[in-house]
């Protein structure tokens, strides 16, 4: 086990690596600079004098090392346009799109291992037709659409939640401590709800697919034979088996789901990561791009190695391979 742990720690520091140089490159190869915005106020001596300053007069592959060194150290550099440490810039934003997306995935998995069971327990029913219908729907749309249609029709039309921002500054300033965590909570609702459900049709029908493989399984038929009730057989026993390959799933989801927030937080003004790379690369803010990028592939390579992980612990077959 510590050697298969050992194996895929390795494996996620070398992807984290290809996706900061790959970052890095793009970023710092597109035309312009954080001084390429338009001012006749300013002369192109002292442009030249900012870029040597801050290191982009210099060629990209010193700069990336440079950069590199500075970023393993958890220094990403200087936002130019928010004129502050784009460590503390990440610091602000993170934790909200780490909040988003933790509680999307809980209500994701919940709902999707749900009615992925249900959908196997009944198939070719009326139910189950419904369940694939309505999950191919909403896996067809792209994020940013779902996020929009949520948006004019709960937010807009309906009025029950907030339509943008993380909080009320009013009550962010004022409000007791219970007020600012309901705040918060609404706020949250809509974003919340987009990447829930982007996530939980995905898992809904792998959840399905595998649990109809293993309920033909002659271990049920055994657990039927002595006495176990229909519910016992299939969540003690046909579900436990059938998880598995979900959990594989989640490494491959997790891409997706820091896909999803980049569109979501965008369309919902929710001021996390997703929100901040979209707003850098508008303002040629390249170190504050990059680093978002980096965060995310850390992220991504940190998921996928959780799941493997996790996998490897229900499935010795896994660890063993």
């Amino acid at each position: 086990m510590r050697r298969f742990i050992a194996a895929r720690f390795l494996q996620a520091a070398v992807v984290v690596v290809i996706v900061t140089m790959i970052a890095f490159l793009l970023l710092r190869l597109a035309p312009g600079d954080p001084f390429s915005y338009d001012d006749p106020g300013i002369t192109p001596q002292v442009r030249a004098r900012w870029r040597a300053a801050f290191g982009y007069d210099k060629p990209v592959a010193e700069q990336f090392v440079k950069y590199f060194s500075s970023a393993a150290r958890g220094q990403f550099g200087y936002s130019i346009p928010l004129h502050r440490p784009v460590a503390d810039v990440i610091g602000e934003a993170l934790p909200r799109s780490l909040a988003l997306a933790a509680v999307s995935l809980v209500f994701a998995i919940i709902i999707g291992v749900a009615l992925g069971t249900w959908a196997a327990t009944k198939p070719r029913s009326p139910t189950d037709r419904a369940i694939t219908l309505v999950s191919v729907f909403i896996y067809s749309i792209p994020d940013f659409w779902l996020a929009l249609l949520i948006q004019m029709t709960l937010g807009f039309g309906l009025r029950l939640f907030p339509i943008s921002d993380v909080s009320d500054p009013m009550i962010s300033d004022y409000g007791s401590a219970g007020e600012i965590f309901m705040d918060r909570v609404r706020h949250m609702a809509l974003p919340a709800l987009s990447l829930t459900l982007l996530i939980a049709v995905v898992l809904a029908r792998f959840q399905r697919a595998a649990l109809l493989d293993v309920l033909p399984s002659d271990f049920l038929r055994t657990a039927r034979a002595k006495g176990a009730g229909e519910t016992r057989v299939i969540v003690h026993h046909a579900l436990r088996n059938a998880l598995t390959p979900t959990i594989t799933m989640l490494g491959v989801i997790i891409p997706s789901v820091l896909g999803g927030i980049f569109f979501i937080e965008y369309v919902f003004n929710w001021h996390g990561i997703g929100w901040l790379a979209v707003t850098s690369v508008q303002a040629l803010d390249y170190d504050v791009a990059t680093a978002c990028v980096i965060i995310a592939g850390v992220l991504v390579a940190a998921g996928s190695f959780a799941a493997d992980v996790l996998a490897a612990l229900t499935d010795p077959r896994i660890r063993n391979a």
